[in-house]
């Protein structure tokens, strides 16, 4: 995608606002953060394409799902130590030696043997990435009025246009005339491009608090370190096929994720308290609902449908536009509806959405239906994904926004790990129990369905009633 062109007037463009995102002051920061979430889409976009001939490759279908709850379980650590260095060393750094540890995940990825080593190289590249997110909220907490915050996030949006447009078609197409390797070590020269662009803008816009690592930040550590263990205990408990394994590592998991992950997350968020800690909570809802569908549509167009996997990767370019088109709809809406009513209407949208891709997977329904039914869970993300940030950056202090930031990133990548990992647990369940691979698609289809509607109806709880 490209961040010069194709901005509305309505919002940015230099003539209708002197101090908008893309004036002097601030050209730099937007770039910069464009160019780094470009990176990441193109990345999340290709490896959800190649996944099922990879899987072919490496004889990983058990492991399936792992590969991409690796990759959250690593930005879950990866969040929660960015969030406390953040406000204590600015932002440049963080982000340099995430990209950096992206790039070695990239590699290793790319040279795997097995997929045993694949999902390791994943949970690097998550470690990494998971520095963006935090980075990209706080800096545009510190730098932007509220006003120009839609936007920008709108902006963010649109630098998943030209990864969606192209990056499945491009690593569909590498893959099956080459090899799937290309797409993983064909990335690393992005990362070069858009992390010296990034990180040349990110010191000008940064206001970094000083002082050693303190107690409460080795804290947040362990307690990161105890999530990702809970998570991946929970997730390799639902993989097992032994009820016993299934029940105690799901038991233990818990133990170690939920007292970790209240003392991560404001005061409330597990309770569902009003304001804050709902926005945090059910912002992991809302990547749990989509991403536990988005992870596996490739699988089931190529192995249920017979697509080939540049065909499949057409209903995530479709996903992708959308999603971008439903952020462009939440910036033109957000002053006159709110945040909390977007949510709302994002989370009703998604289900319908998650429905309507699941008729795909019966004999009845054209495969090509896949490709506007998953546009409409996309654009529900749209409308929903960024409200839960601006109402974090609305509300919380401003010396704060770094740990209450990371909060919010930690519940997206907890959301998305788990929501990955169980509905790969419940894909691989099903041949092992000699059902059909729809029955078991169906099934975790149905689980996110289920968490959207879910979302929906709690979604009343962001109103904080001042």
């Amino acid at each position: 995608m490209t961040v010069s062109a194709g901005v509305p007037p309505a919002f940015d463009s230099p003539h209708a606002e002197p101090g908008g995102l893309w004036s002097p002051a601030r050209r730099g920061l937007t770039v910069g953060l464009v160019l780094t979430i470009t990176l990441v889409a193109f990345e999340a976009l290709a490896v959800s394409t190649i996944m099922p001939l990879v899987a072919r490759d490496l004889g990983g279908l058990p492991l399936y799902g792992w590969v991409f709850s690796a990759f959250f379980l690593g930005s879950l650590l990866g969040i929660a130590i960015v969030g406390g260095v953040i406000d204590r060393v600015g932002l440049a750094l963080p982000l340099g030696v995430g990209l950096l540890l992206f790039g070695v995940g990239l590699i290793a990825g790319g040279l795997a043997p097995s997929m045993e080593v694949l999902v390791l190289a994943r949970f690097v590249q998550g470690l990494g990435g998971g520095a963006v997110p935090p980075i990209a909220y706080v800096a545009i907490g510190r730098a932007l009025p509220e006003q120009l915050r839609p936007g920008m996030f709108a902006t963010l949006s649109t630098a998943w246009v030209l990864p969606g447009i192209a990056g499945p078609a491009i690593a569909g197409s590498v893959a099956e005339v080459f090899d799937w390797r290309f797409v993983f070590l064909g990335l690393l020269p992005l990362i070069a491009l858009s992390g010296l662009m990034a990180l040349r803008a990110l010191p000008r816009t940064t206001i970094a608090q000083g002082g050693p690592a303190t107690a409460v930040g080795r804290r947040r550590m362990r307690d990161a370190f105890l999530v990702v263990v809970g998570a991946g205990l929970i997730t390799a408990g639902l993989t097992e096929g032994s009820p016993g394994l299934l029940i105690g590592l799901t038991v233990v998991g818990l133990a170690f994720l939920l007292p970790a992950f209240r003392r991560l997350t404001p005061e409330g968020t597990l309770r569902i308290a009003r304001g804050i800690p709902s926005a945090v909570l059910l912002r992991g809802l809302l990547t749990f609902a989509f991403f536990s569908i988005d992870a596996y549509v490739s699988l089931a167009l190529v192995e249920v449908r017979g697509l080939t996997v540049t065909e499949a990767g057409i209903a995530l370019t479709a996903a992708t536009l959308s999603w971008t088109f439903g952020s462009w709809t939440q910036a033109r809406l957000s002053r006159r509806l709110g945040p909390e009513r977007l949510a709302t209407a994002g989370f009703a949208v998604v289900a319908v959405g998650i429905v309507l891709t699941t008729l795909v997977l019966g004999p009845l329904v054209p495969a090509w239906f896949a490709v506007p039914a998953f546009a409409v869970a996309g654009y529900g993300m749209g409308l929903a994904y960024s409200q839960f940030a601006l109402i974090v950056l609305r509300d919380a202090p401003r010396e704060g926004q770094g740990v209450t930031a990371a909060g919010l990133s930690l519940s997206d990548a907890l959301g998305t790990a788990l929501g990955t990992g169980i509905a790969g647990a419940i894909i691989a369940a099903a041949p092992r129990a000699g059902l059909p691979l729809a029955t078991g698609l169906a099934v975790a289809f149905g689980v996110g369905a289920t968490l959207a509607t879910l979302g929906f109806a709690l979604s009343p709880r962001l109103r904080s009633g001042r």
